[in-house]
């Protein structure tokens, strides 16, 4: 690496310049010249601490330069810098946020190699990450690890191993346990100790057991936080318990506990199951007037309940408040309002989403490959019904070209419909496309051919003998 610098030094450089400038620096390549020159280009003695280095790795490990970052701790161990326990949780919480919670473990035992011991918060961190990232099995053994450690427990620590038993239905049970034999161990359960158990026992169905917890919070004389209130609130509104999700709604609210997005938006999720999508466009204006911003989790459930109930021009003002908030509508937003705009006829406008979602760069995955085309198919039909037939035929065409699967229903929609319009040469392509494609056309597609060319004069008796034929073949395959 170069050692330039872009700048003067003075001549006594101290570990807070260094610092200032390295934090003012937004390009971390050059960030990283000044953190090298520092100690290259001048013969003071000047030597990084560990303050330093702290700064460039977390600048390093900001930028998920997690090799560069280590090179640098062990450059500390070179240079006989001690490496502090924040360094080094630095770079593990660095690998958790990339959901690498195995390279989080590897870092935290290298800290005694780096003599520096790590304390209760390491080993806590470390549960914290793997519970986290939902390696359990890791994380229980990392757990007897602690204790045999000697870390005590804790309300943080329990609270860890609470939340990984909650994850499964089969520990729920441990979960509880640990809960009730917790001031054994000199710890009161905190409200969220409380909120992970509620979370817990709403999403396996236990609505009694959870709304019982919450009551029991009050009598111990714990708060519940708006982490617990919209626990509850989700709960109820996934078991149909719509009425008593609002009521719990308002008194939070009398209580000064103030909803957040995702409150809101597990009540909105709840009245658009419920067929009240009305009341949840009441509630996103209500959530607005309180400058809580709408996510894509609020929209989400909005544009489905509306778009269920056929109310597309409520979805599509959805749409657009989304766009105008700078939030890119997936495959499954477009699919919602297609689908919907199918079902309540309005063809031309479901084409010209088709077309957005092409020029907005939404191009099919393994995932939403399905979805793709089953909005095509449903938009083909459709405008083969309401008498477009041209654009449908496009779209077919463009179907083929982009690899799309075509129903038996689009084939026999195109067909008979074609057919009724006299194109009778291209109403035999498709049909040879149909065979191509291994999709066997039923009688009533071959009967649509052949009435085609019925009218025709010259052709008549031709086709009374295809007719004949076909007929004995389709009585052969039925009878013999």
């Amino acid at each position: 690496m170069g050692s330039k610098t872009l700048f003067k030094w003075s001549k006594q450089i101290t570990s807070s310049q260094v610092g200032k400038l390295i934090k003012a620096e937004k390009d971390l390549q050059k960030a990283l010249i000044i953190f090298d020159s520092a100690t290259a280009e001048y013969t003071n003695g000047f030597r990084h601490d560990h303050s330093t280095f702290g700064l460039m790795i977390r600048r390093l490990v900001s930028a998920n330069q997690f090799r560069s970052a280590e090179a640098l701790l062990d450059r500390m161990k070179e240079e006989k810098c001690s490496v502090t326990e924040d360094i080094f949780l630095s770079v593990c919480r660095g690998y958790a946020r990339v959901h690498r919670p195995l390279d989080s473990v590897r870092v935290f035992e290298k800290m005694e190699e780096y003599q520096c011991k790590p304390t209760d918060k390491s080993y806590i961190t470390i549960f914290g990450i793997l519970v986290e990232e939902n390696q359990l099995k890791v994380a229980f053994r990392f757990y007897k690890y602690m204790r045999k450690a000697g870390i005590p427990a804790s309300v943080v620590s329990l609270n860890i191993l609470i939340k990984a038993l909650c994850k499964n239905s089969s520990s729920m049970a441990a979960a509880l346990q640990i809960f009730r034999e917790m001031p054994d161990h000199g710890c009161t359960p905190d409200s969220y100790t409380y909120g992970t158990l509620i979370n817990g026992l709403c999403k396996l169905g236990k609505i009694g057991e959870a709304k019982e917890l919450f009551r029991d919070m009050g009598t111990k004389g714990c708060l519940p936080s708006v982490v617990t209130y919209t626990c509850l609130i989700r709960g109820l509104c996934q078991s149909n318990n719509l009425e008593e999700a609002v009521e719990l709604f308002e008194e939070m609210k009398c209580k000064g506990i103030n909803p957040n997005v995702l409150t809101y938006s597990s009540l909105m999720d709840g009245f658009c199951k419920g067929g009240r999508s009305s009341q949840a466009m009441e509630l996103l204006d209500s959530m607005v007037s309180k400058r809580h911003l709408p996510n894509m989790i609020t929209y989400s459930t909005l544009l489905h309940g509306l778009c269920e109930e056929g109310k597309l021009r409520e979805a599509l003002e959805i749409l657009d408040r989304m766009k105008l908030q700078g939030l890119k509508p997936d495959a499954g937003h477009y699919g919602k309002i297609i689908t919907c705009s199918c079902n309540v006829s309005k063809f031309h406008e479901a084409a010209n989403f088709l077309d957005e979602m092409v020029l907005g760069g939404i191009s099919p995955n393994r995932i939403t490959w399905s979805l793709h085309v089953r909005i095509h198919n449903a938009v083909v039909q459709g405008m083969c019904n309401s008498g477009n037939l041209t654009q449908a035929f496009q779209l077919y065409l463009s179907m083929r070209t982009r690899g799309f699967s075509i129903d038996e229903g689009t084939f026999d929609t195109l067909v008979k419909c074609i057919c009724k319009k006299g194109d009778l040469h291209k109403a035999y392509r498709i049909v040879d496309e149909m065979v191509l494609d291994g999709c066997i056309p039923d009688y009533g597609i071959w009967n649509a051919v052949v009435e085609g060319f019925w009218d025709r004069t010259k052709v008549r008796e031709p086709a009374e003998l295809l007719q004949a034929e076909l007929m004995g073949e389709i009585g052969d395959e039925q009878y013999g």
